[in-house]
């Protein structure tokens, strides 16, 4: 079948291919015919099995020929609205769509890059807010007085954290279920010492490169 490729992660060894079908195919770097570069656009030959792309090849266009059949818009390759901006890949993006359009989202899946992009961010802004509150406390005297709590420093952080409670929760069932696994599986938070160490490795696994029962490959490989 004849594919563009969407998203290729060299790093990982991860990437999407929009086949002339109208459908997204994930691959591996061992889906690939050979060792060879690939970019967002690049035109590709290759056989599907279930949702995966496998035996990649790259191809040229024609010249002086028949045109390379033309593949369906972006937007209608992800089974989005028609005229819908491609959600961005960047670390930020992803923590500003986590506190915002993902807030309460405990459906679909989340790939790594997304996971620790929301949780980089996260506890840069919750380190930014105890100096904040830090100075305040200095200022106001309450640092070193045992009658007065140092309500600046400890106030901003309560605050924050109940704040971002709902979509940092969401976040990590999303990455669970992007695994494969189910997000009650965060309840392993609650298992003293290695519950916190067992969700940390759930955060390192590779994305499935294939539809689950959570959903498609994550969207916004563009």
């Amino acid at each position: 079948m004849h594919g563009e490729v969407l998203y290729y992660d060299e790093t990982q060894g991860f990437g999407v291919i929009a086949g002339a079908d109208g459908n997204r195919y994930a691959f591996g770097r061992e889906d690939l015919r050979r060792e060879m570069p690939l970019a967002k656009g690049d035109q590709v030959e290759f056989q599907s099995a279930g949702g995966q792309a496998r035996n990649i090849f790259t191809v040229r266009p024609q010249i002086g020929g028949a045109e390379t059949a033309k593949l369906p818009e972006p937007a209608q390759r992800a089974g989005a609205t028609t005229g819908e901006a491609p959600q961005s890949t960047g670390l930020w993006s992803y923590f500003w769509h986590g506190l915002t359009t993902n807030y309460a989202n405990f459906r679909g899946r989340a790939r790594r890059k997304e996971y620790w992009g929301y949780y980089l961010f996260s506890t840069l802004i919750a380190l930014a807010l105890v100096g904040i509150g830090l100075a305040i406390d200095v200022a106001s005297g309450n640092l070193g007085n045992d009658k007065v709590a140092p309500f600046a420093s400890v106030g901003l952080v309560v605050l924050y954290a109940v704040a971002t409670f709902i979509p940092a929760l969401a976040m990590a069932i999303r990455r669970q279920h992007d695994i494969g696994i189910s997000g009650w599986f965060y309840l392993l938070v609650f298992v003293p010492y290695i519950g916190s160490i067992i969700l940390i490795v759930f955060g390192l696994i590779p994305t499935q490169m294939h539809e689950n029962k959570w959903g498609p490959i994550p969207a916004g490989l563009t």
